[in-house]
């Protein structure tokens, strides 16, 4: 019988951190193979930043197939085929009818999961009916599950969220190092978490009143990087308006004036 590692997820990108758990329980011997379950909606998180599931699911069969074990780490859509929001334990008796005679299933979830198991669904079938293991996530515990399921202590630690990477990706940043060129790309091809929609977010969230100033210090940023100096300025300096104490606001409309100060200095008469 075939022993599979369900790692469920969003994957909203799915990166580095997940695919080196992936590798991790391979390379222990927790499973024959790990299937990265990519959901269509957890319910215990907001939607709003949650790319379709079929970008999820191909960033995710992308990220597999450039893992170490591409034969053993595999990206799973069954979810997607089930009656919505998904749950676990839905999930888990599924496959059990549709797969129990030739697989057994087991379960890899971050400890910050672990400690709220008890708003899961019908928890307790999932205790009582499949080995969990717990890899560790910043500050968290099993807590009180800590003696029902398997603790992985020396798990990879990459401190990865994948709310920071959309932020990143956003904000222009390079997320390359973080989720894989090839997913990078498709995130750039398919215009996921796009800066120039963030911008227009900030906007619309500005001319609808949002005066705070981190507000325009993030457009402000964006600006810098799209080399807009001018609209970038404005920005920095209606941050310090609101408040003049902020630091960043400061430190980046200094940046600016000393640029356009060089770019327009007159070599001929300084």
């Amino acid at each position: 019988m075939k022993n599979i590692l369900l790692y469920f997820g969003s994957f909203n990108p799915v990166h580095k951190g997940h695919i080196a758990l992936a590798e991790y329980a391979a390379e222990r011997g927790l499973c024959d193979e790990v299937v990265l379950v990519v959901s269509p909606q957890n319910p215990l998180k907001p939607s709003d930043a949650l790319a379709p599931e079929l970008d999820r699911f191909e960033m995710a069969e992308i990220a597999c197939a450039a893992s170490k074990y591409p034969d053993r780490i595999k990206p799973s859509a069954v979810e997607f085929l089930l009656e919505k929001p998904s749950y676990t334990v839905r999930t888990l008796r599924y496959l059990r009818e549709t797969h129990g005679h030739d697989m057994q299933f087991s379960i890899l979830m971050g400890a910050d999961n672990a400690e709220r198991l008890d708003r899961w669904k019908e928890y307790d079938e999932i205790l009582d009916h499949y080995k969990i293991y717990v890899y560790p996530r910043r500050g968290a515990t099993a807590g009180r599950f800590a003696d029902r399921v398997g603790c992985l202590a020396d798990a990879p630690r990459y401190g990865l969220w994948s709310t920071e990477l959309r932020q990143a990706a956003e904000r222009g940043a390079q997320i390359a190092p973080l989720v894989g060129n090839e997913v990078a790309d498709y995130i750039r091809r398919k215009g996921l978490w796009d800066p120039a929609a963030r911008l227009e977010a900030l906007t619309a969230a500005i001319d609808a009143g949002g005066a705070e100033a981190a507000l325009y210090v993030e457009r402000g940023k964006l600006r810098y990087r799209r080399a807009e100096w001018g609209k970038a300025l404005n920005d920095f300096n209606a941050a310090l308006r609101i408040d003049d104490a902020h630091r960043e606001a400061r430190e980046l409309a200094g940046m600016v004036e000393e640029i356009l100060a060089f770019r327009y200095k007159d070599y001929y008469n300084p």
